[in-house]
């Protein structure tokens, strides 16, 4: 069905805007809300753009970025900061890749 990474939301400090992708408007509505506040407040407190995206294999990835010129882009903080979310948010992680897996991949649950 995807080739690439499947990009599930992200903010951006520098439109100060959230995207969430509309496949996935089929989550609750408080998965929704908890994913918004995660990615708002990543890059208030960080900056940059900061995106969660499924991989191939239905594992969710934390990406990223910031322009050159961006001074108050917080590296360390920001490896830091995924680190501290990886672990907070472990539950809600898992059980959205179980969700990819199952519907977007056609995994069996019974599978792992």
């Amino acid at each position: 069905m995807y080739q690439d990474n499947v990009v599930l939301c992200g903010a951006s400090a520098y439109e100060q805007k959230y995207y969430f992708n509309k496949d996935f408007n089929s989550l609750p509505d408080h998965v929704k809300k908890e994913l918004q506040i995660m990615c708002v407040l990543y890059t208030e407190e960080i900056g940059g753009i900061f995106t969660l995206e499924f991989d191939d294999q239905g594992d969710l990835q934390f990406k990223t970025e910031a322009a050159e010129a961006d001074g108050f882009y917080d590296d360390i903080g920001g490896a830091l900061k995924i680190k501290q979310l990886r672990q907070e948010k472990q539950e809600l992680l898992e059980s959205l890749e179980m969700y990819y897996r199952v519907f977007f991949l056609g995994e069996d649950v019974e599978e792992k």
